[in-house]
């Protein structure tokens, strides 16, 4: 091997024996072709025949020297040049490169082949048992100091991979200049990039087993991204955050038991505001506007369209690539905690829609990761959705499965999320979901039940309340699978809610009828009381209802305008009287017109019709009358807090109830009327005899009603009906629910 113009045996550098054994020239050639697997085994400082060397390679370099302190010892070009320089150095400590390019340029940089790993043996047991539940805090790009020097770490997981690289514009997205280092049976690859830190662009270059470079990934881990329709991660520093909300955080845990009145105002961030020029509201913005909002509206909680990462606007992040990564589509991560943070100040918690059901096929993404089907199933019958073309994880795979419970922790813990909204489970659950026969493969006993889905999704539920008591998790669930709600410890899937998607088609189907055919149909209002408590269910009216042509709450309902908001008043008040939690999609809360538009902001000029913005006034005192009335929310998901009064009156469209909460709380009477003939002496039985004052009337005058009732209360007096020891008769207005609270 020769050095430039003279021999190694020329040079005062010992033998050339050490090098060539070292650095045997395929090595070389690899190296400067991009395709050597571990390049720390040959580039950095080597102790060779007991002298230090130092190999570094910079194939925009044509001459390299070490600097040592105030010294600067020449390294040579290895035969072959192309970037590659070798030399015998002094000492043993820190040392810099200096570079020459072609243009006389000169540049000085740290070797990143010289620091040491940084990833530890407890990291590496943790990852490979699949139990490191802290997983973002060692995979990922982490701004950090390493021996001194600042910078960013790199780590990902791709066990099958012949050789990863990270490319970025710190190095002109050369593949040959950055190789991580592989960290054994783990899989993990890892490397300090000396001078790289927060807004770097990246991706990692990975050749697979049989040799073939796959398309640049984005970082499974990453806590950032650029601007879609660029897709690289981004290297975000997401330590330091001065959090303010630490009363919320020591009391929340009140805000989510089931007795808890609770109703979420569900938020697609991208359209509930635009801004000038149709430009997207920031998480700062929303943290002021849309928390104020939500306050003003009585709302207890803010639930999230995911927020994570997703290349198409049109999935509105139901296809998430970057699940560690808040979408920089309203700004960077720190924003997104100013967000939260504004919702805690105010007393709102924050749900997240979290997708671990499926993920999408985009080159960048998690789809054969390595060069394998690495996050998913090899057979399409077990990891690919149809109907959504994506791809579906492994949940046997324990290092998947601890990618996924992880990502739940980071959103609770990073991010001071107070709760996750499962989306799709009943995807999940099942194998054959959506499929045909021959289509899909039995579990182990031939069955269709996804047991390995089931044990993720109560390890995840019990790692979450585990770490974070004051939390709670909601299931979308459209089957009867039983205890979705129920404890794990109890052979639940551990949840703490489910979304009862039985009572939100029946009553939604009802709705629509002409309500001279209500009557045809009256046990689709009835029906959901049989299972009411069977759950601890959320009702909701979101997205998914008011998208793909179902047109929008208002359009589903019947008659002309005025009729339509009569309709909608007497739905939202029979849901605000129904056991079970509430949630309304943005939009739903004034009667928005139009279908929801992704791509546009939500009907905020409907407001200036006082029909809608009656029924927007009525949302807000529903939400009222809910959070301050015990027995509308205490007793939701039991029995014993509810007796039906009027269940069988098919013939009038009318239904009553009652609802009980603790033994000091006065009870409440509702009575919804789904026709639009007014009941004028309507008797209803009431459990004492006295005084009862109309709480609230969807016919009030200032709802957009007809202003009719009964003067603000009524008197009951002695004399058993409807199962009660006494009665009144009342006026029921057309398409109206009249809640009933006994007078002081």
């Amino acid at each position: 091997m020769t050095w430039g113009s003279c021999s190694v045996l020329d040079m005062p550098t010992g033998p050339d024996s050490a090098l060539t054994a070292h650095l045997p020239e395929r090595v070389a050639e690899a190296i400067r072709a991009g395709t050597h697997p571990d390049c720390f085994a040959v580039l950095g400082p080597h102790v060779l025949e007991g002298r230090r060397w130092i190999v570094a390679f910079d194939p925009g370099a044509v001459a390299m020297a070490a600097l040592i302190g105030r010294e600067s010892v020449a390294l040579y070009p290895v035969a072959g040049g192309g970037g590659l320089f070798a030399g015998p150095v002094p000492g043993d400590g820190a040392y810099l490169l200096q570079g020459t390019g072609p243009d006389g340029a000169v540049w000085v940089m740290e070797d990143p082949y010289r620091f040491a790993p940084v990833l530890g043996e407890i990291d590496e047991y943790l990852i490979g048992e699949g139990t490191h539940h802290a997983l973002w805090r060692v995979l990922g790009a982490h701004v950090r100091v390493h021996e001194g020097v600042a910078g960013t770490h790199f780590a990902v997981w791709a066990p099958n991979a012949r050789r990863v690289a990270v490319v970025g514009d710190f190095n002109g997205w050369d593949a040959r200049r950055h190789v991580l280092r592989p960290r054994g049976a783990t899989g993990v690859w890892e490397m300090f990039l000396p001078g790289v830190g927060e807004g770097a662009a990246y991706k990692y270059a990975i050749t697979g087993a049989g040799g073939a470079a796959l398309p640049l990934k984005a970082d499974p881990v990453g806590f950032g991204s650029q601007h879609p329709p660029e897709n690289a991660s981004v290297v975000r520093d997401i330590a330091g955050y001065g959090w303010r909300d630490g009363d919320w955080m020591d009391s929340r845990a009140g805000a989510h038991a089931r007795t808890a009145p609770i109703s979420i105002y569900e938020v697609h961030l991208g359209s509930w505001r635009r801004k000038a020029e149709g430009r997207r509201i920031s998480y700062r913005e929303a943290a002021e506007e849309l928390v104020g909002y939500a306050v003003e509206m009585g709302f207890t909680h803010l639930e999230l369209l995911p927020i994570s990462e997703y290349p198409f606007d049109g999935s509105w992040g139901y296809q998430p690539v970057g699940l560690y990564a808040p979408t920089i589509r309203h700004g960077p991560p720190h924003e997104f905690r100013d967000l939260v943070d504004a919702a805690h100040l105010a007393g709102l918690g924050v749900i997240l829609d979290w997708v671990p059901g499926h993920f999408p096929t985009d080159a960048h993404g998690l789809g054969r990761f390595d060069g394998t089907a690495l996050y998913e199933h090899a057979d399409p019958k077990e990891g690919f959705h149809r109907d959504w073309n994506t791809l579906i994880y492994n949940y046997g795979r324990r290092e998947v499965r601890n990618y996924l419970i992880a990502n739940a922790l980071y959103w609770l813990e990073e991010y001071h999320v107070d709760g996750l909204r499962v989306d799709a489970v009943a995807s999940m659950l099942y194998r054959d979901y959506s499929r045909e026969p021959g289509q899909w493969v039995p579990n182990k006993n031939g069955g269709n039940e996804n047991y390995e889905a089931v044990d993720f999704l109560r390890a995840m539920n019990v790692a979450a309340y585990g770490a974070h008591p004051g939390v709670m998790t909601v299931a979308e669930e459209s089957t009867s699978y039983p205890k979705v709600s129920a404890p794990v410890h109890d052979g639940g899937l551990g949840f703490g809610f489910k979304w009862n998607m039985g009572w939100m088609n029946d009553t939604l189907r009802y709705m629509a009828e002409d309500p001279v055919n209500r009557k045809y149909h009256h046990d689709k209002v009835t029906f959901g009381l049989h299972y009411a408590f069977s759950e601890n269910f959320v009702l909701p009216i979101s997205h998914d209802e008011v998208v793909h042509g179902k047109g929008s709450m208002y359009t589903r309902m019947p008659g002309d305008h005025a009729t339509k908001l009569a309709n909608l008043r007497a739905y939202y008040g029979f849901m605000w009287g129904h056991p079970g939690k509430k949630l309304l999609f943005m939009g739903q809360e004034f009667g928005q017109v139009a279908e929801w538009n992704h791509d546009a902001e939500i009907g905020w000029h409907h407001l200036d019709d006082p029909g809608h913005k009656g029924v927007q006034r009525l949302v807000r005192d529903l939400n009222t009358l809910y959070r301050g009335t015990p027995a509308l929310h205490v007793k939701d998901a039991e029995a014993d807090g509810f007796d039906w009064l009027v269940g069988g009156d098919a013939d009038h469209s009318v239904i009553a109830w009652l609802r009980r909460g603790g033994a000091a709380d006065k009870p409440v009477v509702m009575l919804t009327n789904f026709t639009p003939v007014e009941r004028p002496a309507y008797r209803i039985g009431l459990p004492h005899a006295g005084a009862w004052r109309e709480a609230l009337n969807t016919d009030a005058g200032l709802y957009g009603g007809g202003n009719r009732g009964n003067m603000g209360r009524i008197v009951a007096e002695d004399g058993a009906s409807h199962g009660q020891p006494a009665s009144a008769g009342l006026y029921l207005a057309p398409l109206s629910t009249l809640f009933l609270i006994p007078d002081d």
